[in-house]
């Protein structure tokens, strides 16, 4: 089975390191971004068509950074029937800090408590929405590496991406992913295919430690994103090119070579551009580009320009935008489902894509593709990595049960409730002013919450935070479930300050 060890016992390089199992947890509640252009009395379709967003997803007061995750965590465990004592790394990546020292994977520790298992490595990671990566990588090189005990490693991401009032206000969402991680996945990663960017920028920062706001600055946070972009490709290319020189295989990689590419989602129209950029990337690195037909088929006048002098260039972008249409289609615009229906998530952002991806195509559709994968973190780190997906789409298989687990995610999506723009801004205002208290309970609605999610019922004055889950439906998380947001009324476990 994916994850096991080998029967002899003996010391081996785990084949097929990768995710084999992923989760989404969204919030139950969300504003269209029609509706919000309305409210903010900006003109239609800036949200819509110049930020490519349909809805965003939000939280009300009830939860944090630790409910998210403790559902996501709880939803993936109980979902693939798993008991925590097959745990032995879980990695957290967030960049929502509700507490300067203690991190979101010891409050998660108390999912573990039934099981006796606190043989648990790892710990939160964060920079920007690069955190979620970043523990990714972490629990894939633990599986890879001799400090590897047989068991699985855990990651989740989560974040609450909220804006003040103004211009970015529509670009936040929130959420979480967790994942699976072990040998014979079928979501493999190609090992030694990494290429990382690492550099000062001050594009996108928290440094007010009682806000949850950030200071930003947008171009030049597009710029380093676009920057980014260009030399973790650059750096991919290059690697993937050496080991097809050492197989004896000669060509030149490009887009094409990847079934589908997904990116870091700030906002819908972002990834689009991006897009474009690695063709605007392929057309200057190839020795001989045919500009009398095909995807470069008039690009000849673009044949000189310096990739660094081209990030506001809109002759460039409009061009290589046209160019890679199809492309787009083909391999990104499916990534961009929860993206566009529930905002930026931060650090879940591009796992969100992948399972977008997942969600809406068929384990036939997937088997043996090749998935490009950009991560960007403000400040910045990014890296362009990829993964194989499994040849096996046999009925039961792990890239079967994959696909079968997220194939409820356009109900869920569609089973939220709609708020209106005046009530959204009073949630924003009500967190603004009480995420940071003690002694404070939530005034949000628990039953307003999809069954089986982790809440917060209260911080004490030392700032010590208690939760409860309201209670799953039955049946919830078998494979191919479908959401029921009215069900399970009742709560039905509390955690308060590490017992249960």
């Amino acid at each position: 089975m994916p994850g096991s060890v080998p029967a002899s016992g003996e010391a081996t390089w785990p084949k097929d390191v990768g995710i084999i199992a992923l989760e989404v947890y969204i919030p139950a509640q969300y504003v269209d971004q029609t509706e919000l252009e309305q409210y903010d009395g900006v003109a239609a379709g800036k949200y819509t068509i110049g930020l490519g967003q349909a809805r965003m997803g939000f939280c009300s007061d009830r939860e944090d950074i630790n409910s998210l995750c403790l559902t996501a965590v709880q939803r993936l465990m109980e979902r693939n029937s798993l008991s925590y004592d097959t745990i032995g790394r879980l990695e957290v990546g967030t960049e929502t800090i509700i507490d300067k020292s203690k991190s979101v994977k010891t409050v998660l520790m108390q999912l573990f408590e039934e099981s006796g298992n606190t043989d648990v490595e790892g710990i939160d990671t964060t920079n920007a929405c690069y955190g979620g990566t970043a523990a990714l990588f972490n629990a894939v090189n633990w599986v890879e590496s001799s400090s590897w005990d047989g068991r699985y490693a855990l990651v989740v991401a989560g974040d609450i991406a909220v804006y003040a009032t103004g211009s970015a206000r529509p670009t936040g969402g929130a959420g979480a992913v967790a994942m699976l991680i072990g040998p014979n996945a079928p979501l493999a990663f190609d090992r030694g295919l990494r290429g990382t960017h690492m550099q000062h920028a001050y594009d996108f920062y928290k440094p007010d430690m009682v806000s949850e706001y950030p200071v930003v600055d947008g171009k030049l946070s597009i710029q380093c994103y676009l920057s980014a972009l260009d030399r973790c490709y650059s750096v991919y290319r290059s690697k993937i090119q050496a080991q097809w020189q050492k197989e004896g295989i000669d060509k030149r990689f490009s887009l094409e070579d990847f079934g589908f590419m997904v990116f870091h989602s700030p906002y819908c129209k972002l990834v689009q551009k991006s897009l474009a950029r690695l063709v605007l990337n392929d057309f200057l690195s190839d020795p001989n580009p045919n500009t009398e037909s095909g995807k470069f088929s008039g690009l000849e006048a673009f044949r000189e320009v310096k990739p660094e002098e081209t990030y506001f260039d809109r002759d460039v972008e409009k061009a290589f935008m046209k160019a890679s249409t199809e492309m787009f289609v083909e391999k990104t615009k499916a990534s961009l489902l929860l993206s566009n229906q529930n905002g930026n998530m931060y650090t879940p952002s591009v796992y969100g894509c992948l399972a977008s991806v997942i969600a809406v195509h068929t384990p036939q559709e997937l088997a043996g593709k090749r998935i490009g994968v950009f991560s960007y973190g403000s400040g910045f780190a990014a890296t362009l990595y990829s993964l194989r997906v499994t040849q096996d789409a046999t009925p039961g298989s792990a890239l079967d049960n994959l696909v079968a687990s997220l194939s409820d995610l356009l109900v869920r999506l569609d089973s939220r409730r709609k708020v209106s723009p005046d009530v959204f801004a009073a949630n924003m205002k009500l967190r603004e002013e009480t995420h940071h208290l003690a002694n404070y309970i939530p005034q949000g609605s628990v039953d307003d919450l999809f069954p089986g999610t982790w809440y917060l019922t209260h911080v004490d004055d030392k700032h010590r935070r208690q939760y409860a889950r309201r209670a799953p439906w039955i049946g919830q998380f078998d494979h191919g479930d479908r959401a029921h947001p009215q069900s399970g009324k009742e709560d039905a476990v509390t955690i308060t300050n590490g017992e249960h």
